[in-house]
Protein backbone atom coordinates (compact mmCIF):
# COMPACT_ATOMS: atom_id res chain seq x y z
CA UNK A 1 0.00 0.00 0.00
CA UNK A 2 1.37 3.41 -1.01
CA UNK A 3 1.83 5.83 1.88
CA UNK A 4 0.07 9.19 1.50
CA UNK A 5 2.30 12.28 1.36
CA UNK A 6 1.80 14.65 4.33
CA UNK A 7 0.05 17.96 3.75
CA UNK A 8 2.73 20.69 3.61
CA UNK A 9 0.19 23.13 5.08
CA UNK A 10 -0.22 20.91 8.20
CA UNK A 11 3.10 19.19 8.77
CA UNK A 12 3.82 17.29 11.99
CA UNK A 13 7.43 18.34 12.54
CA UNK A 14 8.38 15.50 14.90
CA UNK A 15 6.94 12.84 12.58
CA UNK A 16 8.65 14.42 9.55
CA UNK A 17 12.02 14.40 11.35
CA UNK A 18 11.57 10.83 12.64
CA UNK A 19 10.74 9.58 9.14
CA UNK A 20 13.55 11.62 7.50
CA UNK A 21 10.76 12.92 5.29
CA UNK A 22 11.65 14.77 2.10
CA UNK A 23 9.01 17.04 0.57
CA UNK A 24 9.36 19.37 -2.37
CA UNK A 25 7.11 21.37 -4.59
CA UNK A 26 6.26 24.69 -6.17
CA UNK A 27 3.80 27.39 -5.27
CA UNK A 28 2.98 30.50 -7.27
CA UNK A 29 4.60 33.68 -5.93
CA UNK A 30 1.18 35.35 -6.27
CA UNK A 31 -0.19 32.88 -3.67
CA UNK A 32 2.02 34.45 -0.98
CA UNK A 33 0.15 37.50 0.31
CA UNK A 34 3.09 39.36 1.88
CA UNK A 35 5.71 38.30 -0.67
CA UNK A 36 3.48 39.35 -3.58
CA UNK A 37 2.85 42.82 -2.13
CA UNK A 38 3.39 45.84 -4.37
CA UNK A 39 4.57 45.10 -7.91
CA UNK A 40 2.66 42.36 -9.75
CA UNK A 41 4.30 38.96 -9.43
CA UNK A 42 4.70 36.01 -11.75
CA UNK A 43 6.66 32.80 -11.48
CA UNK A 44 6.92 30.16 -8.81
CA UNK A 45 8.57 29.50 -5.48
CA UNK A 46 10.46 26.20 -5.63
CA UNK A 47 10.87 24.70 -2.16
CA UNK A 48 12.05 21.56 -0.42
CA UNK A 49 12.22 20.37 3.16
CA UNK A 50 14.05 17.43 4.71
CA UNK A 51 13.43 16.13 8.22
CA UNK A 52 16.21 14.84 10.46
CA UNK A 53 16.63 13.52 13.99
CA UNK A 54 20.10 14.22 15.40
CA UNK A 55 21.07 11.87 18.24
CA UNK A 56 22.22 13.44 21.50
CA UNK A 57 24.28 11.52 24.04
CA UNK A 58 22.27 11.17 27.24
CA UNK A 59 19.17 12.92 25.94
CA UNK A 60 16.37 13.01 23.42
CA UNK A 61 17.28 13.37 19.75
CA UNK A 62 17.12 16.90 18.31
CA UNK A 63 14.40 17.58 15.73
CA UNK A 64 15.57 19.41 12.59
CA UNK A 65 14.09 20.49 9.27
CA UNK A 66 16.34 21.62 6.45
CA UNK A 67 14.47 24.18 4.36
CA UNK A 68 15.46 25.37 0.90
CA UNK A 69 13.47 27.78 -1.28
CA UNK A 70 14.12 30.03 -4.24
CA UNK A 71 12.04 32.49 -6.22
CA UNK A 72 12.18 35.54 -8.44
CA UNK A 73 10.37 38.36 -6.66
CA UNK A 74 9.55 41.76 -8.11
CA UNK A 75 9.97 44.89 -6.02
CA UNK A 76 10.18 48.62 -6.73
CA UNK A 77 13.75 49.89 -7.18
CA UNK A 78 14.41 52.53 -4.55
CA UNK A 79 16.55 54.59 -6.94
CA UNK A 80 14.55 54.75 -10.17
CA UNK A 81 11.15 53.53 -8.86
CA UNK A 82 10.89 50.97 -11.68
CA UNK A 83 10.25 47.25 -11.13
CA UNK A 84 13.34 45.19 -10.33
CA UNK A 85 13.53 41.38 -10.33
CA UNK A 86 15.28 39.93 -7.28
CA UNK A 87 16.50 36.35 -7.17
CA UNK A 88 15.90 35.23 -3.59
CA UNK A 89 17.30 31.98 -2.25
CA UNK A 90 17.14 30.42 1.21
CA UNK A 91 18.88 27.33 2.53
CA UNK A 92 18.51 27.00 6.26
CA UNK A 93 18.53 24.31 8.94
CA UNK A 94 15.83 24.87 11.57
CA UNK A 95 15.88 23.23 14.98
CA UNK A 96 12.57 22.51 16.69
CA UNK A 97 12.02 22.26 20.45
CA UNK A 98 9.06 21.56 22.72
CA UNK A 99 8.26 25.04 24.10
CA UNK A 100 8.84 28.80 23.81
CA UNK A 101 11.08 29.00 26.90
CA UNK A 102 13.48 26.40 25.53
CA UNK A 103 13.39 28.03 22.09
CA UNK A 104 14.22 31.47 23.52
CA UNK A 105 17.07 30.09 25.64
CA UNK A 106 18.63 28.13 22.79
CA UNK A 107 18.09 30.84 20.19
CA UNK A 108 19.97 33.38 22.31
CA UNK A 109 23.04 31.13 22.61
CA UNK A 110 23.09 29.54 19.17
CA UNK A 111 23.79 30.44 15.57
CA UNK A 112 20.95 28.11 14.52
CA UNK A 113 17.33 29.18 14.17
CA UNK A 114 15.24 27.56 16.90
CA UNK A 115 11.46 27.27 16.61
CA UNK A 116 8.73 25.61 18.64
CA UNK A 117 7.67 22.23 17.23
CA UNK A 118 4.14 21.93 15.94
CA UNK A 119 1.87 19.12 14.86
CA UNK A 120 0.42 21.48 12.21
CA UNK A 121 3.33 23.52 10.82
CA UNK A 122 2.33 25.49 7.75
CA UNK A 123 5.31 25.16 5.40
CA UNK A 124 3.73 27.71 3.04
CA UNK A 125 3.87 30.32 5.80
CA UNK A 126 7.39 29.28 6.89
CA UNK A 127 8.69 29.50 3.31
CA UNK A 128 7.15 32.97 2.93
CA UNK A 129 8.69 34.15 6.22
CA UNK A 130 12.15 32.91 5.24
CA UNK A 131 11.99 34.45 1.75
CA UNK A 132 10.86 37.79 3.19
CA UNK A 133 13.82 37.74 5.59
CA UNK A 134 16.16 37.04 2.65
CA UNK A 135 14.98 40.08 0.64
CA UNK A 136 17.36 43.05 0.58
CA UNK A 137 16.37 45.97 2.82
CA UNK A 138 16.70 48.36 -0.09
CA UNK A 139 15.76 46.71 -3.39
CA UNK A 140 17.54 48.30 -6.36
CA UNK A 141 18.92 47.56 -9.79
CA UNK A 142 22.66 46.97 -10.15
CA UNK A 143 22.42 49.66 -12.79
CA UNK A 144 19.10 51.43 -13.33
CA UNK A 145 17.72 50.98 -16.87
CA UNK A 146 17.29 54.69 -17.46
CA UNK A 147 18.70 57.94 -16.09
CA UNK A 148 17.34 59.04 -12.78
CA UNK A 149 15.04 62.08 -12.91
CA UNK A 150 16.31 65.28 -11.32
CA UNK A 151 14.18 67.63 -9.27
CA UNK A 152 13.83 71.20 -10.56
CA UNK A 153 15.68 72.52 -7.49
CA UNK A 154 18.72 70.35 -8.30
CA UNK A 155 19.63 72.40 -11.40
CA UNK A 156 21.18 75.75 -10.50
CA UNK A 157 21.18 78.62 -13.03
CA UNK A 158 24.64 79.72 -11.94
CA UNK A 159 27.15 77.95 -9.75
CA UNK A 160 27.03 78.72 -6.05
CA UNK A 161 29.79 81.05 -4.86
CA UNK A 162 32.72 79.34 -3.19
CA UNK A 163 32.80 79.77 0.60
CA UNK A 164 36.53 80.35 0.27
CA UNK A 165 35.91 83.28 -2.08
CA UNK A 166 33.64 84.81 0.57
CA UNK A 167 36.40 84.39 3.18
CA UNK A 168 38.94 85.99 0.83
CA UNK A 169 36.58 88.96 0.37
CA UNK A 170 36.27 89.36 4.16
CA UNK A 171 40.04 89.22 4.52
CA UNK A 172 40.46 91.96 1.87
CA UNK A 173 37.83 94.13 3.57
CA UNK A 174 39.52 93.79 6.96
CA UNK A 175 42.89 95.06 5.55
CA UNK A 176 41.38 98.34 4.42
Amino acid sequence: MKQRQPDPRKLDVADAAAAALVLEGQWSVADFERLAEGVSQDGDVAWSVRGQLRPVVGGDAEVWLHLAARAKVWRECQRCLQPVALDVEVSRPLRFVADETTAAALDANSEDDVLVASRNLDLHELVEDELLLALPLVPKHERCPRNLPMAAGDVAAEPAPSPFAALAALKRDSKR
